[in-house]
């Protein structure tokens, strides 16, 4: 086959959150197939200092620094009548590249990773297409304006959204989604759903890394007091902070009856100010960014997931679970792995005294939980690697999976 041009909203290195270890490992999984191509943006410093990683797996590459404010791109896609998730992200020097990179080379496939780059597939490329949206924003969006959250706006951005991916689903020979579940939802919202090939891609983990027997305990987290509770994720992302906020308020004051000396701590990049101001209440511990969050996973007593809001597959989760450690989550967080409730995670509705009592049964019962984290790591290790998905993705490059019908 000939090439492969990848179009990602941010560049895959390092695979330090949730969208960028799907993109890594998906970019590691092409890089198998054929030569690829990368087109991607970086914000911040890091970002653009991973231009050697990008060299080391691609043939060519563009990474461009994406700048531009939130409140100018909203400017223009109001003027323009777009998303503004697409005017974030477009680019004159991202699109003359693509068309160059087609141009000089023999790519035959291009792989779009996020909605937000589907604008940059020609209208007269002929050769595969693929897009993974990993989930259905849309619904994301009207999520947030359901839930009062800058009601217009949001209301804006899904309806707008929906059409963007109902053209790109029509447009693509296969569209991916992080889930089953996801991709029912996404035919459940596009005209003429069965002229689309829409399909189910999962997330891996790496298990070798995501290892127990490979770190040790976090010194600081007051191992063997009461109750440790950790919650790992990326802290400016509005459904990770509903969902601390939804526990310090709901779950920790229940539990800190019981428990005196309970913990909640919060590991994750780019705490907000209202969010760090909250460090010391009630228990909570805001650690901001962390070299390793696998000494906090390794020390909890308890992982937490209790997402309101969620789509896709929760990579925190997975890595929890890798790291043997017994999870209570939510049914929103437990979307896509097919786990079982009570053996590998305890799956709970969020409402406070639930998530209190089963956190106090883990607690109460040692032998318990050390058995829910032991089959937490069997099922990541034996049904979740990343291996498993490569060989999926193969399979839609090449077209085993789906006729294609896009261009």
């Amino acid at each position: 086959m000939g090439d492969i041009l990848f179009l990602s909203h941010r560049v895959p290195f390092p695979p330090d959150r949730g969208d960028k270890i799907r993109s890594h490992h998906l970019l590691k999984g092409l890089a198998k197939i054929a030569p690829v191509h990368v087109a991607t943006f970086g914000e911040t410093a890091q970002d653009m200092a991973q231009k050697g990683e990008l060299k080391a797996i691609a043939k060519s590459h563009v990474l461009k620094h994406r700048h531009r404010p939130l409140w100018l791109a909203g400017i223009e896609a109001v003027l323009t009548g777009k998303p503004v998730s697409l005017s974030a992200f477009e680019d004159l020097a991202i699109s003359n590249y693509v068309r160059k990179t087609i141009r000089d080379h023999r790519v035959d496939t291009i792989f779009v990773f996020s909605g937000q780059m589907g604008q940059y597939i020609p209208e007269d490329f002929r050769g595969r297409v693929i897009v993974d949206l990993c989930d259905v924003d849309s619904a994301k969006f009207e999520a947030y304006a359901d839930a009062g959250q800058r009601r217009w706006i949001n209301a804006r951005e899904a309806r707008l959204l929906s059409r963007e991916e109902e053209r790109l689903a029509h447009r693509a020979d296969t569209t991916l989604l992080i889930s089953d579940s996801e991709a029912g939802l996404l035919r459940s919202r596009i005209a003429n759903a069965g002229d689309a090939n829409i399909a189910a891609l999962g997330n891996g983990i790496d298990a070798h890394f995501f290892d127990p027997a490979q770190v040790g305990l976090q010194d600081d987290l007051e191992v063997g007091d009461d109750p440790q509770l950790v919650f790992t994720g990326q802290m400016d992302y509005p459904p990770n902070i509903a969902a601390v906020e939804w526990v310090m308020a709901e779950v920790m004051p229940r539990l800190r009856q019981r428990y005196l000396r309970a913990r909640f701590h919060i590991v994750g990049r780019a705490p907000g100010p209202a969010l760090k101001s909250r460090h010391g209440e009630n228990g909570v511990r805001v650690w901001g960014e962390v070299a390793d969050v696998r000494p906090f996973l390794k020390s909890a007593d308890v992982v937490l997931a209790p997402l309101l809001i969620a789509r896709g597959v929760q990579n925190k989760v997975l890595e929890a679970m890798a790291m043997a450690r017994p999870v209570v989550l939510t049914p929103a967080a437990a979307t896509g792995i097919d786990a079982r409730s009570g053996h590998d995670f305890i799956v709970a509705e969020p409402k406070g005294e639930e998530i209190v009592r089963e956190i106090s049964a883990l607690v109460e019962d040692p032998f318990r939980s050390g058995e829910i984290g032991r089959s937490a790591r069997q099922f990541v290790v034996g049904e979740m690697g990343w291996d498993a998905v490569y060989r999926q993705l193969a399979e839609f490059v090449s077209g085993a999976q789906g006729a294609g019908h896009g261009g």
